[in-house]
């Protein structure tokens, strides 16, 4: 079974930047049957739901989509190394509301979905992150 593990968070000052990892423990390119995957991060902070953050699509001739939430589109960027088996965040001008911890998931597909965090069975254990004011 798939597994997914997180890294690189960090507390920083607002205006800081941070790279996150998630390192999947087999060739995520051959663990769904239709021959696609869908990565995506989530935050969830305190008391608050999981909200989808990014999300990045591998079709399986290779073709790739994101997608991100409003809130850090332009500031944050979602990346693969399929050679590597890992997902990257690369998260810049950050801010003191995107304090929390941070989750990678996959599935099959994104789609219209990929911020549904209930769409999602396969989660790493998760990597904090906080920004200060």
């Amino acid at each position: 079974q798939l597994q997914l593990v997180e890294s690189g968070g960090d507390s920083v000052p607002a205006g800081g930047s941070l790279r996150l990892s998630c390192a999947a423990s087999a060739d995520i390119r051959h663990t769904y049957t239709s021959g696609t995957h869908c990565l995506a991060w989530f935050r969830q902070a305190p008391g608050e739901e999981r909200e989808g953050i990014a999300a990045i699509y591998t079709g399986a001739s290779g073709t790739s989509n994101v997608w991100y939430t409003n809130s850090v589109r332009g500031r944050f960027t979602i990346s693969q190394d399929n050679n590597k088996n890992t997902a990257f965040l690369q998260m810049d001008n950050l801010k003191p509301e995107d304090t929390g911890m941070y989750f990678c998931a996959s599935k099959s597909l994104c789609g219209l979905t990929w911020a549904d965090y209930t769409r999602y069975k396969t989660w790493g254990q998760g990597t904090q992150v906080t920004v200060s004011s």
